[in-house]
């Protein structure tokens, strides 16, 4: 292959399929890891490993990571999409919402970027992204355990960033605001599905997973000298 390996958590649908079709366009090899493989296989993407992955199961991540490289050499870029985002008031949610949603959201970034840190730093370059939010931002009504692990991706991944950033690694954040994708889906609450519908509508919609990936791949084109650190981004008329 003449352009390196890039992995992707969550690429079974929304932002991660998006950047899978992206990144696959532009003739990067990939590893593309989900809970739904049948997803995965269905984009039909060449030069493409595809492995049902839990992204909370560390041992798990790495062999499919090591499996890839193994065929594509090494790993230049992975982006860190896998996500959930179960919405209610701290007063009523179930808590092991909160639980599930902080090993999906934080415990598995981390383990995604212990999985290829070490040798990004021995062979002085490679790039992570990592998808925040811009909940990772500010705070918004019925978020707040969701919001605490976005903030806490965005915190991560500054903090690592400062940490490799002489070793020639790049650290980049992505802040999605409103995106059509299934993320909304995973809350159990309808009321408050049915209010951001309502929101979503009033701002003329959200933007689409094509947006976001253009971005990353802009973000990760740059040359290995220029890290585009933290971008926000989300539709024109969002205003929160």
């Amino acid at each position: 292959m003449t352009k390196p390996l890039i992995v992707i958590t969550g690429a079974s649908s929304g932002i991660g399929a998006a950047m899978a079709r992206q990144f696959s366009d532009a003739g990067h090899p990939l590893l593309l890891v989900a809970r739904r493989i049948d997803k995965l296989q269905a984009l039909g993407l060449p030069d493409t490993i595809c492995r049902k992955v839990d992204v909370t199961d560390a041992a798990a991540l790495r062999a499919a990571i090591a499996e890839a490289e193994g065929v594509y050499g090494p790993v230049d870029g992975l982006i860190n999409n896998a996500g959930l985002m179960l919405l209610g008031q701290v007063d009523t949610q179930d808590p092991t919402e909160w639980q599930r949603m902080y090993d999906v959201n934080v415990v598995a970034l981390l383990n995604g970027m212990q999985a290829v840190l070490g040798d990004m730093k021995d062979r002085g370059r490679g790039t992570i992204i990592n998808v925040s939010s811009i909940a990772g931002k500010k705070a918004f009504a019925n978020h707040a355990a969701y919001v605490g692990t976005k903030f806490a991706v965005s915190a991560i991944s500054e903090n690592v960033r400062e940490e490799v950033a002489d070793t020639g690694v790049r650290v980049m954040t992505i802040c999605p605001g409103a995106v059509e994708t299934e993320l909304l889906g995973h809350t159990t609450s309808q009321d408050i599905i049915d209010g951001y519908q309502d929101w979503k509508n009033s701002i003329g919609g959200a933007i689409h997973p094509d947006d976001i990936a253009r971005i990353a791949a802009f973000m990760y084109g740059q040359p290995q000298s220029v890290n585009i650190r933290d971008v926000v981004v989300g539709p024109t008329r969002q205003t929160a």
